[in-house]
């Protein structure tokens, strides 16, 4: 039974389909593991076992009574404790946020629920979703199931340890600056950042809040990479506002084995140092589908200056959640910003001009984003894909000292900005683009990590598929030893 955790979203409705086990026996298998397990990784931070119980009974019976049943019907679930879920903290892990109970479900739940979930507990996320850790004043600290005194990834860590942990069947996070595919690399699961706006994210918000920042999207955590396409599927479309006058219909993949592809490789940028540990892994998984027949080039690029690329992004990225300053530290940036020197293009620097821009401003940054969305466009005429490191090594040491900014990690020996490695995580995010990260393997430092697959806008579908042929290929997800 205790494989049967660590099973695919997809099997696990299939085993409940074919009466192999029943929804509610499944759930009470992931409680058992979060009661025997869970104390030394706290990814699972809020609970509703009577509500699950409920849901769980309710599918054994659908399931007796037959009929057509949803894609994950009965599949035990969690989800990142920034969605609102009725009856259940919102708090960001903001203590201010407390005793904030959500009254209604966010639109992602909503459509979890119709594909047949039984949605039992949230996952713990770092203050404001804002780091690569893990911890709050609320709920504590999450730990990487493959070693707990290492990150999970942030900010839907508690989802990938989660997942990796085998404590629930699927999960669903948020991603702005890596959130989703982070986690998800430094924990050894498949994440997809969704194309900017095809996925509501209504609800998935602080009190109050009904717009969702720029670049900013929700999108699923699985096992595999077929349970990233299920969720999609269903977490996708329009929302109320926008469905009287479109619909969604994203591309289908052309490539139905490596060989068919076309696939440029970044594996190094001058802008983030890679640790050659994680550096070896990619290496070697690029060279596997070489020989599977994959057309591949280490120096196709689109014809944009990545430098500029990455500056932007910082830029647009601190204007984004520049709302959520209290007032006193935007007048801290304010002073800050009148004090640089205008050659500075240092990260703090850039947090500080996306503080406090006017909208003047902004508007030119979406002006030079607008010609390289349409850089990347042409770039994917000749190229499926491009594949990259999601992160600059493999999963860091626990580090809660002074501000994120301020921080170092360990980067072939020697440190570096943690800030550093925010290229791979906005190098095709700021031009709205879809990226998917999936296991790459254990390397030699004994961690996973992931490759990040980043595609065209809306080719959601063809980056989950070579997520899945190199899944099927060279092998997928692994649980942590001794789980």
């Amino acid at each position: 039974m205790m494989r049967t955790a660590f099973r695919s979203a997809n099997d696990l409705a299939g085993m409940i389909r074919r009466r192999e086990i029943g929804a509610v026996e499944l759930l009470e298998l992931y409680l058992e593991r979060i009661d025997t397990l869970d104390s030394s990784i706290n990814a699972v931070i809020w609970q509703d076992r009577e509500g699950a119980l409920e849901t769980a009974r309710a599918a054994d019976a659908r399931t007796v009574a037959g009929g057509d049943l949803p894609p994950l019907h009965g599949v035990p679930m969690t989800i990142k404790e920034s969605f609102d879920i009725a009856g259940a903290p919102t708090t960001w892990g903001d203590p201010a946020f407390r005793d904030n109970i959500a009254r209604h479900d966010c639109v992602a739940v909503e459509r979890l629920k119709v594909a047949g979930v039984t949605l039992f507990g949230k996952t713990n996320v770092p203050l404001n979703l804002a780091d690569w850790q893990s911890f709050n004043d609320i709920y504590g600290i999450t730990s990487n199931p493959w070693d707990t005194e290492r990150t999970p990834g942030g900010s839907s860590g508690g989802s990938a340890a989660a997942l990796a942990a085998g404590l629930t069947g699927i999960e669903t996070g948020s991603d702005i600056g890596a959130s989703i595919r982070n986690p998800a690399h430094y924990c050894g699961v498949f994440g997809h950042k969704p194309s900017f706006g095809i996925c509501p994210p209504r609800g998935q918000a602080l009190p109050g809040i009904l717009t969702g920042p720029d670049m900013a999207v929700i999108g699923p955590l699985a096992r595999s990479a077929g349970d990233l396409e299920i969720a999609l599927n269903a977490m996708a479309g329009p929302d109320t506002l926008d469905a009287a006058g479109w619909r969604l219909e994203l591309p289908a993949p052309h490539a139905r084995s490596l060989g068919d592809l076309r696939v440029a490789v970044m594996l190094e940028s001058g802008l983030s140092e890679v640790d050659g540990a994680y550096l070896d892994m990619l290496q070697d998984l690029v060279d596997g589908i070489a020989r599977k027949g994959a057309t591949v080039s280490d120096a196709a690029r689109p014809d944009v200056d990545l430098r500029d690329v990455h500056e932007i992004y910082i830029q647009m990225l601190r204007a984004a959640t520049s709302a959520r300053l209290p007032q006193t530290k935007l007048e801290e940036f304010q002073a800050a910003r009148a004090r640089l020197d205008p050659g500075d293009t240092s990260y703090l620097a850039l947090m500080t001009r996306g503080n406090t821009m006017a909208h003047r401003e902004w508007m030119a940054l979406n002006e030079r984003r607008e010609h390289i969305r349409w850089a990347w466009r042409h770039f994917f005429e000749d190229w499926d894909v491009l594949v990259s490191p999601a992160a600059a090594s493999t999963a860091f040491p626990h580090d809660h000292a002074g501000e994120r900014h301020d921080r170092t990690i360990r980067v072939n020996g020697h440190e570096v900005p943690t800030t550093d490695q925010m290229f791979w995580a906005g190098f095709g995010l700021m031009a709205l683009l879809p990226g998917t990260v999936a296991p790459a393997g254990i390397s030699r430092d004994g961690l996973p990590g992931g490759i990040q697959i980043t595609g065209p806008w809306l080719g959601d579908l063809t980056t989950i598929q070579v997520a899945h042929l190199i899944e099927r290929e060279f092998g997928g997800f692994q649980p942590p030893p001794g789980l």
